[in-house]
């Protein structure tokens, strides 16, 4: 969650952005995703270099549904300085995410991918780099990496109970012993 997210307000901006951020933010948590939307758009159109509106600006577009419109703001987001590591995580798994439901799936295994090797932790990443590999047409990879993650991250005693076996096959799905 960004610091606009907590707060409302954005540290280090000028206050009427700040304020303008933070309603923006407001709006869309509140459920007004076209009015935020709206505000966002004028914010973008008046501060291009400012990396936070971009990212809010792509998110809100991919609330309303309007993925195509939220690409270039995500890339603009990702390519200007200033985002905190919550909100880079957010745009790349956001960017990502977005081109498999665009159909643009090897755009989708490259932009995830990214975010795997810049956070190799983040459990997000890995699970829609997952399902951005199956739908580039590799299914095998796809559910290597999902059964790594399950295995990786879940605390049900069924899981964790078989973790080394689905470690195993995580690295050979075609093992049969």
């Amino acid at each position: 969650m960004s610091a606009a997210e907590r707060t409302g307000q954005a540290p280090g901006r000028p206050g009427g952005l700040a304020d303008r951020l933070g309603a923006a933010v407001r709006l869309r948590a509140d459920g007004r995703p076209e009015e935020a939307r709206e505000l966002l758009v004028r914010l973008g159109a008046e501060h291009p270099e400012d990396a936070e509106v971009a990212y809010q600006t792509a998110w809100t577009h991919d609330v309303l549904g309007l993925e195509a419109e939220a690409v270039p703001h995500y890339r603009r987001a990702l390519a200007l300085p200033g985002l905190s590591e919550a909100d880079r995580r957010g745009a790349l798994l956001g960017l990502g995410s977005t081109y498999r439901v665009l159909d643009r799936a090897e755009e989708a295994v490259t932009t995830l991918g990214d975010g795997v090797r810049e956070f190799p932790d983040d459990a997000a990443l890995r699970t829609f780099l997952a399902m951005a590999l199956y739908s580039a047409g590799r299914p095998k990879e796809a559910l290597e990496l999902a059964l790594t993650v399950v295995a990786d991250t879940s605390s049900d005693p069924g899981v964790t109970a078989y973790e080394r076996a689905i470690r195993h096959y995580a690295r050979d799905l075609d093992d049969l012993s």
